[in-house]
């Protein structure tokens, strides 16, 4: 088959979840398909950056999307229709190069890379039959809706005004896209989940929707227990893309409301940080001692590798985090809330990780962690076989060819 997948971002080299992803499915894919991506890139550098993906597919990119401040942003979250992650991918440069993309070739499937790309993809029916498939990493409506609510309780127990404006934001970005996803849901072919649980949730706005779900995965050769460990003995590791909602969230909840409890009993108890693209508010947090921001990092697998604990505290989000598999797949003793275990099938709590929905609970499982490794290692090496069973790259590959393949409406 002619695939054209449509990419947000740059896939090499790839950082955070989305591009994570999407990187591995086009991988996956070129061994069997000839398959051209249109990606939109930040600078001239990011282009260069992407050139080794030209050994797997044609290569086109677009400078952008165009920065928009934070005042025009205010301004279309009050007066237009449109959520913000689909205006943040607006641009003209990239429509006219689709375009004429689409007028000289002809593609099997177009593929767009998250709800951002949507729009862009449903430019494909005035040039062909090409099969529109919608890649949702999240249920986004859910994500907005779960962070309003997070926000307001947040707001309210704490009495900051900043925690309710967002609530705000969130609630208004949240009706935007029911609306915009259920449009999307009705408009493409197929729609690409990558749990069950975001399969329900999407099923809510639109029953008739296409919905297969293709997992996240993790490259469970190179994610493998062996790797040399970095870090102390009672390091506790977060890692993720820093300035993410969600992300910075959970930051912000374990260091005010879980470590304290933590180091009450353990004081050398450290809080480790890596990530790239930290905010203000998160390298606010780093103190030297009790939590150290590491930033970004050529490779996270040795940090994993030294965790006591790899620590999950996500209270709102969607889909599934690939950290989740990343360290499970290592072998890494895991500590999560239910929120950030979510859409990975098959976990059992205290067979492959540990669970704690509240502060106390969180800082207990942790607690445990610290004061007895062989129970971390049993749950690492659980968790691992779980992951290389269900999880790996390769095995994902098969359902998304499945889901490229079948007849709309079958299952």
């Amino acid at each position: 088959m002619r695939i054209l997948i449509l990419s947000p971002y740059p896939l090499h080299p790839a950082r955070g979840g989305g591009s994570l992803r999407t990187s591995n499915l086009l991988a996956g894919l070129s061994r069997c398909h000839h398959l051209t991506c249109l990606s939109f890139v930040p600078d001239a550098a990011a282009a260069t950056a992407m050139a080794p993906l030209r050994e797997i597919c044609d290569l086109a990119t677009v400078m952008g999307p165009p920065t928009r401040s934070l005042l025009r942003r205010t301004g279309t979250t009050l007066t237009s229709i449109l959520p913000d992650m689909v205006l943040r991918s607006a641009a003209l440069s990239y429509r006219a190069a689709l375009s004429r993309m689409l007028a000289a070739e002809q593609f099997d499937v177009i593929h767009a890379a998250s709800l951002d790309m949507a729009g862009y993809a449903l430019m494909a029916r005035e040039f062909g039959s090409s099969l529109i498939v919608l890649d949702e990493f999240n249920a986004e409506y859910l994500v907005q809706r779960r962070a309003a609510l997070n926000n307001l309780r947040w707001g309210i127990r704490t009495r900051r005004p900043s925690a309710l404006i967002s609530a705000i934001s969130s609630l208004i970005q949240w009706r935007k896209l029911v609306a915009y996803e259920s449009h999307a849901l009705r408009e493409f072919d197929r729609v690409l989940v990558v749990s069950e649980h975001d399969r329900v949730s999407l099923a809510r706005l639109w029953p008739r929707a296409d919905l297969r779900v293709v997992p996240n995965g993790v490259d469970t050769a190179r994610f493998a227990p062996g790797v040399a460990p970095v870090g102390g003995p009672a390091d506790l590791l977060f890692t993720a893309t820093l300035d993410y909602r969600p992300n910075v969230d959970a930051l912000i909840w374990f260091v005010a409301d879980v470590l304290p409890r933590i180091r009450a009993r353990r004081p050398d108890a450290r809080f480790v940080v890596v990530g790239r693209a930290a905010t203000t508010a998160v390298r606010g947090l780093h103190n030297g001692e009790s939590v150290v921001v590491v930033g970004e990092v050529e490779d996270v697998r040795p940090y994993i590798a030294g965790a006591a604990a790899y620590v999950i505290p996500m209270r709102f989000g969607g889909g599934s985090r690939l950290k989740l598999l990343e360290a499970l797949s290592l072998a890494a003793p895991v500590v999560s809330t239910p929120m950030g275990a979510e859409g990975v099938e098959g976990l059992r709590d205290g067979e492959h990780l540990l669970l704690g929905a509240s502060p106390a609970a969180f800082a207990a499982a942790v607690l445990r962690l610290l004061n007895d490794p062989a129970l971390g290692k049993r749950l690492g090496l659980a968790g691992r076989a779980q992951i290389v069973a269900r999880y790996d790259w390769r095995a994902i590959m098969v359902q998304l060819e499945d889901a490229y393949h079948t007849l709309p409406g079958s299952n």
